[in-house]
């Protein structure tokens, strides 16, 4: 049964693929409209064909391998005078990495490789790319978490880990302050905010230990 259901699904995609390139051909054939659907009806057949087979791995490596192709057409199709289509690759590849790990995925040690190598890659592609402003550190602040939480998680120390998050969203948006409006100081009013977030963990935990 489930052949016949990876056939159907084969053939359904690819007939209305080339019925959509038919359509984009008679109303507008100047601009490839069709290839965005057609990306997504190329994951249904792909998408049964490996989760009958029970290859996740595999699934993970073709599927990421299809978006970055997806992304490289649609980058030189619309704005081939930049290349964007390179900010998400190393994200979309440490998808099938970490299915390729399996448990080892969940150690500090793949956290801080991951992490490290996501951060250099952004600040060399803000070099290179795009060196009028900064921009490398929103993602170098959304990876920090990854390593971060790993840490703490497997030492089970939710105080701490609330006084370093802390810490690092006050440095984030402090660095932020200073590069985007360092007339203006606005900064104090999130970390404010931020702060209560340790003193609670703090008292919850401090009262806990005072009731015991």
């Amino acid at each position: 049964m489930s052949r016949y259901a990876t056939g159907f699904s084969i053939a359904g995609s690819v007939l209305t693929i080339a019925f959509l390139i038919v359509v984009n051909l008679i109303t507008n054939g100047s601009h490839p409209w069709f290839i965005y659907p057609s990306f997504v009806l190329l994951l249904w057949p792909i998408s049964h064909y490996f989760m009958v087979k029970g290859e996740q791995k595999k699934f993970s490596m073709v599927c990421s391998l299809l978006i970055i192709g997806f992304l490289f057409v649609v980058n030189y199709i619309q704005t081939p005078e930049y290349p964007w289509f390179l900010y998400p690759i190393l994200p979309i590849l440490w998808w099938p990495i970490l299915i390729y790990l399996g448990k080892r995925a969940k150690s500090l040690a793949v956290a801080m490789v991951g992490s490290t190598s996501i951060m250099l890659y952004y600040i060399i592609l803000n070099i290179f790319l795009a060196p009028g402003h900064p921009w490398a550190i929103y993602p170098i602040f959304a990876v920090l978490w990854w390593p971060l939480a790993i840490y703490h998680a497997q030492k089970r120390s939710y105080v701490a880990f609330s006084v370093h998050a802390s810490l690092l969203i006050g440095i984030f948006f402090i660095t932020v302050n200073m590069i985007t409006s360092p007339d203006t100081i606005w900064a104090v009013y999130p970390i404010f905010a931020v702060i209560w977030w340790p003193l609670s963990m703090y008292y919850f935990v401090h009262k806990r230990k005072s009731e015991v």
